[in-house]
């Protein structure tokens, strides 16, 4: 650029420059424009006005340094360059340095003006009492009555501080309003959950007859967040139309996030497909709560319709699809993803950056996990919780030595990277983990405290872990009574579950299956449904786990008719009736209590079957007298690929026991080890003797009991002999009668 004609002509060049520049800042304009009043040195018409402005530039691109510098090179300061530097370092959150300007601006003797508190304000990391002590400079000023900016600001303050009333008085007393200051009220209504104070000051907005805003919008919609307030979120939505605001992405972001919240995926997707504009927040508001649902199928599925739609990924797009990888277990789409992230240079951003340690060790790939975390460049304890998260789920040691690396390097560890070292604790660094726990003050932490329980359990230690219970006087947290309550039940006293859990102030439904399930153990059956009457009166959904144990005593009383009721209020409440668990045990029910229609007929309405599935139906076959169609169904199972194991195995068995089909049962047994890799145990040899035995074919199982690879225990013996017996009889009775002829 070359520079002719005098001095104030360069000036007045520079000034446009830096106008045109600062409708579109950036770094790469801004220096040369820097260099360029360096150069030209000061103006003597507006000595201050070109540094300001520099000022002002950097710290729109939070260039704070480069801000500062310009800041305090220059020789003569006004209102306006405090001002600059304050509002600087307050919007990035650096309240301290913006307080020490403040103070600095004060002892050279500028008053404060309304951009000087209101910039202050508007910091988000202001605390009460200096937000409290700006008011009073307000007031005392006279800045509150004399601009709308300040006030603004200060209810703005109040609102982030929750301090709802204080906000109203502030809004209610302020003489002049603009649109800035509606929305932001409408605002923090709505993110504090208050819809129809929101609504209320939404239409008296709207009788001003001041011209809204697409933040009116937002506002009020960010406040709509469950299906009560679908019905509203709809009428908001056919105003949005109305005035046009459908072709703002801000409001077409927050209409989508609406209605994920107050409808679901499905209208929500709607809404995306028919919007006329999108971006990439629009995208992953729903795959976002896709991921969270984890159906991670649908959610690449958008992602690809998304990259159809030509919109770029950000960050949080690549989380949500490495997610969706690490949750289908599909390593190659993940790794393909993976060379895209490192395209874009996103690998060393801490959140991809976690998300791809979370996929390589959900892989078990703990040495890639490993290579992506040393690539992150400002790690944080949610990177390090990730990494000793795999490691732990790996059953390795290593768990243990990255916190103590973490410790050495500075990062303190947090409930969750205790809760994940514990998963996988031996003895001896258990008590080393526990003083540390102490030490660092989470002993009291519910979610530390519960995996403790857990690792002393699981260690063999189970009496301490009962300690807990002496230890914090009960009643204690819900979690941590849970799991010793489980405890209980595996140790078999179910008494001390249900006084453990009846201390409970407000059990959850984990607590009310697992005190289901202790009466049940416990044959208290009566009890059993007394609580489930209970459980529904407070207004507890029972889920699967409680039909589960329900189911279980229809069985045990073979009451066919609680077992059919049962079955009908699964299907009446919604519980998936394709859930296998479930299923399996509503065939078993149906079988044992002789109604194998419905045991066949539920068989062949699921969709995803185990061979759990298949034993159940296999087991009830036989029960009920159907040998044959059993070892059919057992064939069938084989040829679809499912593998017995020694229960579908033993199932078999059972059914040619109760069918008499003693050469198929012998062929089953001789197959275990050579076709399945099963070796036979006790109850495997104690149904093939009770099956060769009730038969006639007492050598044979003579046989097997003198070739059993462990001693025969009791029950064999005693249905070996049971059958000698019963076939001594039976030829005694022949010889007779062959003497009485």
């Amino acid at each position: 650029m070359s520079f002719h004609g005098d001095f104030i002509k360069h000036h007045q060049r520079l000034l446009l420059l830096l106008k045109s520049s600062s409708r579109a800042p950036s770094l790469r304009n801004t220096k040369p424009l820097h260099a360029l009043t360096v150069t030209l040195g000061p103006n003597p018409n507006q000595p201050i006005y070109l540094y300001n402005n520099i000022i002002f530039l950097y710290a729109s691109l939070g260039e704070l340094s480069s801000a500062r510098k310009v800041f305090d090179g220059m020789q003569e300061r006004n209102v306006v360059s405090f001002n600059s530097i304050i509002s600087a370092y307050s919007r990035c959150g650096y309240i301290e340095e913006a307080l020490r300007m403040f103070l600095d601006m004060r002892n050279c003797g500028f008053a404060p003006t309304q951009f000087t508190l209101g910039g202050l304000l508007s910091c988000d990391l202001l605390i009460r009492v200096e937000g409290l002590q700006l008011q009073a400079l307000v007031t005392k000023n006279g800045l509150f009555s004399a601009d709308v900016f300040v006030g603004t600001a200060l209810l703005g303050f109040y609102g982030r501080h929750g301090r709802l009333d204080e906000a109203v008085c502030v809004f209610e007393d302020m003489p002049r309003k603009n649109l800035v200051t509606w929305n932001s009220m409408i605002s923090t209504f709505g993110q504090h959950g208050f819809v129809e104070d929101c609504m209320f000051l939404f239409r008296d907005l709207v009788r001003t007859k001041v011209p809204l805003s697409e933040c009116s919008f937002v506002g009020i919609i960010h406040g709509l967040s469950s299906e009560q307030d679908l019905e509203l979120g709809e009428q908001i939505h056919g105003l949005v139309i109305k005035n046009g605001f459908d072709y703002e992405v801000l409001v077409v972001n927050a209409l989508v996030d609406m209605y994920v919240k107050c409808a679901g995926i499905c209208p929500a997707e709607k809404i995306l497909q028919d919007a006329p504009i999108r971006d990439a927040v629009s995208w992953n508001t729903i795959i976002g709560a896709l991921v969270k649902n984890e159906n991670f199928g649908k959610a690449i599925e958008l992602i690809l319709r998304m990259f159809m739609d030509r919109v770029f990924p950000n960050q949080t797009t690549f989380v949500y699809i490495i997610n969706s990888c690490a949750g289908l277990q599909i390593p190659n789409c993940g790794k393909s993803i993976h060379a895209k992230i490192i395209k874009n240079a996103l690998a060393c951003d801490v959140f991809v950056g976690t998300a791809l340690v979370d996929f390589y060790a959900k892989c078990s790939s703990l040495e890639d996990a490993h290579l992506c975390f040393s690539e992150i460049s400002d790690k944080n304890v949610v990177s390090w919780n990730a990494l000793i998260l795999g490691y732990a789920n790996n059953c390795s040691s290593a768990a243990i030595l990255l916190l103590i690396n973490m410790l050495h390097v500075g990062y303190q560890p947090n409930e969750f990277t205790f809760s994940h070292v514990l998963r996988s604790s031996l003895f001896f660094e258990l008590l080393q983990l526990h003083c540390l726990i102490i030490k660092m003050g989470y002993q009291n932490n519910e979610y530390v405290l519960s995996s403790l329980i857990i690792s002393y359990a699981r260690n063999g230690l189970v009496s301490d872990a009962l300690a807990f219970v002496t230890v914090f006087n009960a009643p204690t947290t819900i979690v941590p009574s849970n799991i010793i309550a489980g405890i209980y039940n595996r140790a078999g006293k179910y008494n001390k579950t249900v006084e453990l859990l009846s201390q409970l102030q407000e059990p959850d439904i984990i607590s009310w299956n697992i005190v289901i399930a202790a009466c049940a153990h416990n044959g208290n059956y009566k009890e059993v449904f007394e609580l489930f009457k209970h459980m529904r009166a407070v207004q507890i959904h029972p889920d699967n786990y409680t039909f589960v144990s329900l189911l279980s005593v229809s069985t045990r009383l073979c009451n066919l008719a609680l077992g059919s009721s049962l079955h009908g209020l699964i299907t009446k409440t919604k519980i998936n009736c394709c859930d296998t668990f479930v299923c399996n045990v509503l065939i078993d029910m149906y079988g044992k209590c002789g109604s194998i229609r419905s045991s066949e007929k539920i068989f062949d309405g699921m969709t995803d079957r185990n061979v759990i599935t298949w034993t159940a139906l296999i087991s009830a076959l036989g029960l009920n007298g159907f040998a044959q169609r059993a070892l059919e169904r057992f064939r069938e199972m084989e040829f679809l690929g499912f593998k017995p194991d020694r229960v579908a195995v033993l199932a078999a068995l059972t059914a040619c026991r109760h069918g008499g089909l003693v050469r198929e049962g012998m062929e089953l047994f001789e197959r275990m080890n050579r076709s399945y890799g099963i070796e036979p145990e006790m109850d495997h040899y104690h149904c093939l003797v009770d099956l060769l035995v009730g038969h006639g074919h007492l050598k044979k199982a003579e046989k097997i009991i003198m070739t059993m690879p462990f001693p025969p225990n009791a029950f064999i013996w005693r249905t070996f002999l049971e059958g000698c017996q019963r076939h001594s009889i039976a030829e005694n009775q022949a010889t007779r009668h062959t003497q009485l002829n």
